[in-house]
């Protein structure tokens, strides 16, 4: 971070000579004359050869040639002169050599392009306003030039910071780095510089966004804020790396401003460019860095493309209607998804490899103990499976393995994960099981590859795995449970291989204390309750809590609404929690805070919220309103303790 004052005080600051200055107060004065401006131009003999020398170029467009200063001032017109004697003052203080001499050029560069685009965009919406949109343009990026010159080394690891951004603009790398943008210094120089407020005006909006721009009072300075405003994007699209992202804004702005389609822009842009061209001439600038407009779209669609794909979102907002755009858009999709699916998936079975299922472990791990769920990992291991490469060949091991693991995908549901762990060995994430419920699942996937059919020369050869599996309930930070679910269903395993085989065994490492609660707290749940007493079928049940979304309520916002405790005894409580580790409800219990009733009534409303359930049973027609409103009545006066645990009272500021 620097001081601003930094800039703002250095002797550095670029200047204006005094021709310049004078020429732009008398452009405020209406009752100035043509004589006034033909004298003050005469009084500085090179910005009167810089004149001159644009009144005779193609940018200037007079057919017969101009030998006087005298006849070029009223041809031009003041406004025009004004602006060129600026024009060339900048141009003088842009043009330096040395280490920085690169970074001037390029300054200098983006500013002609940036003033021909508003050249362009005048003369189209406001004839006659050419120059002043020119000049405009030209000076909206002049904050740069005064971090060039007055703080040259810290503004050099500016533009290299910025080069190497992908997404970051260049005005957001400047206050990251500096705390200062060129904008803000830009508009600190034009103040001292006096230059017209609509020109302020449209410095300080110039990144802004186009609902902010639209909204701009008055109006009549709408337009040329507009068009710096494209002109700064056009900049950016023609002058730096940023092409995709300058593009897309391009897009948005000219939609907004001009109701432009894709077409209109690549006109627009077309015009600019020659534009661009003409300048080039009179304000001594090299565009020959500037590439071919097909080039430049090309290569802003690949940007596009590869940073939608980068941050993973459905669709991007690259609207590049040109067929060849959209081929290398198509195409670098493609691409991604194949290098991702390679990355995560076992080539010959295709399902996940061991290193994404480790990554989804450790990421289950973190949500169940953030959410007081459980979580359970299954091991599957084929039987001899050594003895049928040997037998049948390594062809045939690879069918067995294709299969099996195709079988297990389509018994495992949707929400679990199946990965190969490494030869015949299977692996698979279950999500919030009980351990009657893991239990079920591993059964389930030993049942359906004994029954798998797999051939070899017409004769089914019997396939059967050993299924181990482990669940647990990572306490409020314990991510080291990974390891040790991955060990224990591994141990599982073997244990039904050494019992035979084609068996399932499962333990558990969830601490008693909490496998009694959670049981308990399953107990009253609605869903639960419903089914347990043939009010509802599971089937219905279970749909209806696929579609639920369930906020996490924390157990001691969920037992102060309750009554149970009181905000000074939840915080007791947070205090004990944090020295020990433990789960909220068992550190409660612990200290006489809260029954085991209570916290299990707790952890059941954290789970499902009554309510919710209720509503989508009704809406689905599984069962009646008025049903269901006495069927809550009887389900909270059979599972809702009745009494709260002592000195707990509840709590006006309860939320």
């Amino acid at each position: 971070m620097i001081d601003p004052k930094k800039i703002w005080s250095s002797n550095n600051l670029p200047s204006l000579p005094m021709v310049a200055i004078e020429l732009l107060e008398l452009s405020k004065d209406t009752d100035s004359e043509v004589s006034d401006y033909i004298r003050l131009v005469k009084s500085d003999p090179a910005i009167t050869a810089k004149i001159l020398k644009a009144t005779n170029s193609s940018y200037a467009g007079f057919k017969n040639p101009i030998t006087s200063i005298d006849r070029a001032v009223p041809l031009l017109g003041a406004t025009v002169v004004t602006s060129l004697a600026l024009s060339f003052s900048l141009s003088d203080a842009a043009h330096v050599a040395g280490p920085m001499a690169t970074c001037f050029k390029n300054y200098w560069r983006s500013s002609v392009v940036k003033a021909a685009a508003c050249e362009v965009i005048a003369l189209e919406y406001n004839p006659g306003s050419e120059s002043d949109f020119f000049l405009a343009g030209l000076l909206s990026s002049l904050g740069r030039l005064a971090m060039l010159k007055t703080i040259p080394q810290d503004y050099l690891k500016v533009i290299e910071t910025f080069e190497e951004s992908e997404d970051k603009l260049l005005h957001e790398v400047e206050t990251e780095l500096l705390g200062v943008n060129h904008i803000e210094a830009g508009l600190n120089l034009m103040i001292s510089w006096k230059i017209p407020s609509t020109i302020q005006l449209c410095v300080r909006h110039q990144a802004d966004p186009p609902e902010v721009i639209n909204a701009i009072e008055p109006s009549q300075d709408l337009d040329m804020v507009r068009a710096v405003a494209v002109a700064n994007a056009v900049g950016s699209y023609f002058c730096t790396h940023q092409k995709g992202i300058a593009l897309q804004r391009l897009q948005l702005l000219t939609a907004s401003f001009y109701k432009w389609s894709d077409k209109d822009l690549e006109d627009r842009l077309l015009k600019m460019k020659e534009r661009i061209d003409l300048a080039a001439e009179v304000f001594s600038v090299d565009t020959s860095e500037i590439e071919s407009l097909n080039d430049i779209m090309a290569e802003a669609g690949e940007q596009l493309a590869m940073l939608a794909m980068r941050a993973h979102v459905a669709s991007t907002q690259a609207v590049v209607r040109q067929q060849i755009i959209e081929e290398e858009v198509k195409q670098l999709e493609q691409k991604n998804q194949e290098l991702t699916e390679q990355a995560i998936r076992d080539v010959l079975t295709g399902t996940y490899n061991r290193k994404f299922f480790d990554e989804s472990l450790r990421k289950e791990i973190a949500r169940a103990a953030r959410s007081a769920t459980t979580i359970g990992v299954i091991f599957l291991d084929i039987d001899n499976f050594k003895k049928l490469n040997d037998t049948y060949g390594h062809q045939f091991g690879d069918d067995v393995l294709k299969q099996v693991s195709a079988r297990m995908e389509d018994t495992l549901r949707t929400t679990d994960l199946l990965g190969r762990y490494g030869g015949e060995e299977f692996v698979a994430l279950v999500s919030q099981p009980t351990k009657k419920g893991l239990t079920k699942v591993a059964d389930r996937l030993r049942a359906a590859i004994e029954s798998l059919k797999i051939l070899f020369n017409n004769k089914q050869v019997p396939v059967t795995i050993s299924v181990g599996a482990c669940i647990a309930m990572p306490r409020r930070n314990g991510l080291e449970v990974g390891e040790r679910l991955v060990t224990e269903s591994d141990a599982a395993m073997y244990d039904s291989k050494r019992n035979g085989r084609n068996q399932v065994h499962v333990r558990s490492i969830i601490d008693p204390i909490q496998e009694q609660l959670t049981q308990l707290s399953n107990q009253k749940r609605f869903s639960r309750w419903l089914v347990r007493h043939g009010h509802a079928r599971i089937e219905e049940v279970s749909q209806v809590l696929l579609d639920c979304h369930f906020p996490h309520e924390k157990i001691g916002v969920l037992a102060q609404n309750s009554g149970y405790l009181t905000a000074e005894q939840v915080e007791q409580i947070l205090d004990l929690q944090r020295q020990s580790d433990e789960r909220f409800g068992v550190t409660a219990i612990a200290q006489g805070f809260l029954t085991e009733e209570q916290v299990a009534y707790l952890l059941a409303m954290q789970q499902e919220d009554a309510g919710q359930v209720a509503q989508a049973l009704a809406a689905k027609g599984c069962i009646n309103d008025e049903i269901l409103y006495n069927l809550m009545n009887i389900y909270k006066h059979e599972v809702d303790p009745s009494r709260p645990a002592k000195n707990a009272v509840a709590s006006d500021s309860a939320t």
